[in-house]
């Protein structure tokens, strides 16, 4: 136990030497989850449209003046000239066309219904759906209240309507940075604890002192424990500065324990970290590093469901993401802050993660090629 102390109050004075580490454990995590947490959105509030109306009647007025009136919508052009629009939309400077075609009012009155035309550009698929669920709302409300107008003049008694009262449990005001917090932090602290932990044992290699630490009686599990330790306890200290950092500039709920939550964490970033010193023990530069953790990182970050719930994923992506660390963590981390899941709750992804790093670290001490 005390060779292990030695080498972590060796790691530690390596670490607060190096003066270009603290800035990397301190405020790249600051800038990076302001910075982010503002620009991972998938809110559209300025569709920019243009408005081909060619009925000019009273009707198709209302309609273009409930997508005007929306804070969603961005007026760039009205015009009668179909071409004129879709040039536009090819030149990529609207999303979106509103087409009302001649006799829209006549046909709406005397047939009980008419066509509008959505072009919506989807070069990005995700925008261009939000686009079409933003603008099929608009006008499925825009048809109910013409509906509820001209039967009520035909009814002999007066038309009830169907009132729908929502309630969005987790996130009442639907704030995507209360979404995107959790995530983002699992990525900051996972990339800063695992990056680091990998460049340092190949740093030890590419000065020579890997040499000097071999012949010495230290053993290899004594070794991997004294480089895990440090990275793991700066780790959990990011963890607990950006969920302050986060309540203090986003008010981010924290319904379920804390305790819980760094306690998953914990054996969270045995695995993470584990993943970083297995891929250190393999490689020769700093180098060679970056190129493995950079191929892993961006695959496991994608399919983790920060930007897609995993649910949607195909069959196979759910047999990958059992290898896949961040998907664990992800789920945990807004289930204990935004639900308040208990134990009872993440206990598959707790054992999970427990089996998944005693395998991981036993493969980074069995790897690790110690000379005497």
């Amino acid at each position: 136990m005390r060779t292990i102390l030695y080498i972590i109050q060796k790691e530690f004075i390596q670490i607060f030497r190096d003066k270009t580490m603290l800035p990397i454990i301190i405020a790249l995590p600051f800038v990076q989850l302001i910075v982010l947490v503002y620009a991972a959105t998938f809110e559209m509030k300025e569709i920019k449209m243009a408005i081909v109306d060619q009925d000019l009647s009273a009707t198709s007025r209302k309609l273009t003046s409930k997508f005007e009136g929306s804070p969603f919508y961005q007026l760039e052009e009205f015009t009668f000239s179909m071409q004129e629009a879709q040039d536009l939309l090819s030149a990529d400077k609207i999303d979106l066309i509103i087409n009302i075609s001649n006799g829209f009012e006549k046909k709406l009155m005397k047939e009980e219904k008419a066509e509008v035309q959505l072009l919506i550009n989807a070069i990005n698929a995700t925008s261009a759906g939000l686009v079409n669920a933003y603008s099929s709302y608009v006008i499925a409300d825009f048809n109910r209240n013409i509906l509820v107008e001209n039967l009520s003049f035909v009814t002999p008694h007066k038309l009830q309507q169907i009132k729908v009262d929502y309630s969005f449990w987790y996130n009442p005001g639907l704030n995507y940075k209360i979404y995107m917090l959790p995530g983002i932090l699992v990525i900051l602290i996972t990339l800063i604890g695992a990056f680091l932990a990998a460049l340092n044992i190949v740093r030890e290699k590419e000065m020579g002192n890997i040499e000097q630490i071999n012949v010495t009686p230290i053993q290899k599990y004594q070794f991997i424990t004294g480089k895990l330790i440090p990275f793991w306890i700066i780790a959990m200290f990011e963890l607990a500065f950006g969920l302050t950092l986060g309540k203090i500039l986003f008010d981010i709920p924290m319904v379920g324990s804390l305790p819980l939550l760094f306690g998953f964490a914990g054996v969270y970033l045995f695995v993470a970290l584990g993943l970083g010193l297995l891929v250190s023990t393999m490689a020769d530069t700093q180098q060679q590093v970056m190129f493995i953790i950079f191929f892993f990182m961006l695959t496991f970050i994608l399919m983790s469901g920060i930007f897609t719930p995993t649910e949607s994923m195909p069959d196979w992506a759910h047999y990958v993401n059992i290898t896949n660390p961040f998907a664990y963590f992800m789920r945990v981390i807004r289930m204990v802050l935004l639900k308040g899941s208990g134990f009872a709750d993440i206990s598959k992804e707790f054992f999970s993660l427990l089996a998944y790093g005693a395998i991981i670290l036993s493969l980074a001490v069995w790897r690790y090629r110690k000379t005497a």
